[in-house]
Order: C-alpha cells, then structure tokens, then sequence
C-alpha cells in the first residue's frame, strides 16, 4: 500500500459513511459527516491508498457529490497543502488515491477526544490504523490541544496496544459503555502532548513509520 492522509471533504462523505458502517455496523445512529464537516470543534481525517482499486471493484459503490474541500492533508505524516475538489471517478480523489480509513476528533477546551478510527475490511493490519492515529495526534497539536484521551472496547488488545505504543495511558473505566452488547470501554489518555519527552518519542515513531 502507498498511503497518504488529508482532511476529509464534503466529496468524501459516501465512501466515510461506507467505511463506517462497515466497521461500526450495530452502531446507531450513523454520524452525520456532512453536517460535522462544518463544526468549529470537530475534524475528520482520511486515509488513502495511491495504488488501491477498492471502490472502483465493489459492486455497489457510493456515488461521489461535489463541493469546496477543506485544506488538504497530502504528505504521510500530514502536511497541510492545497484544497479538495471534486472527484472524477467513484471512489478515486483528484491524486488518484482511494480511501481506506477515517478517523475523527473532537476538540473539548484544551483535550482532544479521538472518536472514532475505523479501516476498510481488507485493508486492516497494514498500518492504516496506525497513520490515522499519527494524524490525528498531530491533528491535536495543531489545535493547541494538551492531551488526546479516547474509549475503546476492553475487548480490542490490538488497539489497546497500538494506543500504549503511541503514549496513552490507560486511566479508567466506562461500565456497559457499548450499547450493542453491553461491554465496558477502557479510558486511554495521553500525558501532555506539547512535553518534550512525548514529542521526542512521538518523532521517533513518526520516523520509524514513514521509514
């Protein structure tokens, strides 16, 4: 895979609520892309392959829109450059790249809260996951955010570890937090995110991946 990120667009939203309900099927009510798009406090991020062809062989694909982009992330570790336009094609953006992974945060006064990260069926275990979380740590810094917390399912010890790899602390519990079967959330957070001993580890990493 030949992965880049950028901020998500109003383009994008088919393929973002595709890969959504994919991930998070029992989930309800699907998030509202279009409309969060907008929000002072929350941003979403995606995640492309340069060499995929994943909507173009899928037998239903969402049928992109148009509309103005928002400030695109093009570089891996997610350089700000250029805006969105509209796509030529289902499925493929104006570079060619196909969207594998979303992922989203909210801003709350000075923390980050990661909300969701979710990737194509047949993309995973192939460090998407893992881009989308480096985006969006440095997604937060651009913010002025001091720390990045987030939920996840006591079940998922592969993101758990993913998460500990990249500094976050596990600090609580959240009882019976998933409504589709009732299975307790782990409390992940960060130390502060603007330290110098959590930026020197988190460069070291950032390296180590785009390496």
């Amino acid at each position: 895979m030949n992965l880049t990120v950028r901020s998500m667009v109003q383009d994008d939203v088919p393929y973002v609520s595709h890969i959504d309900r994919e991930a998070f099927p029992t989930d309800w009510p699907p998030p509202s892309f279009g409309k969060e798009l907008n929000s002072s406090i929350i941003r979403y991020i995606v995640a492309l392959d340069d060499n995929g062809d994943y909507w173009v062989t899928d037998a239903q694909p969402p049928q992109p829109g148009t509309g103005d982009g928002w400030r695109r992330w093009i570089s891996r570790v997610g350089r700000l450059l250029g805006r969105g336009t509209s796509y030529p094609n289902p499925g493929i953006s104006r570079d060619g790249s196909r969207i594998v992974g979303y992922a989203s945060l909210w801003l709350m006064v000075d923390e980050a809260h990661l909300t969701s990260i979710a990737v194509r069926l047949h993309c995973r275990r192939q460090g998407v996951g893992e881009l989308l979380l480096i985006g969006i740590i440095k997604l937060a810094l651009q913010m002025k955010a001091s720390l990045v917390t987030l939920e996840t399912r006591v079940s998922n010890v592969g993101a758990q570890a993913l998460y500990e790899k990249y500094g976050f602390n596990r600090v609580g519990m959240r009882r019976r937090y998933y409504s589709d079967n009732g299975e307790d959330a782990v409390i992940m957070t960060t130390d502060s995110i603007t330290s110098p001993s959590f930026q020197v580890r988190f460069g070291e990493l950032e390296r180590k991946y785009v390496e």
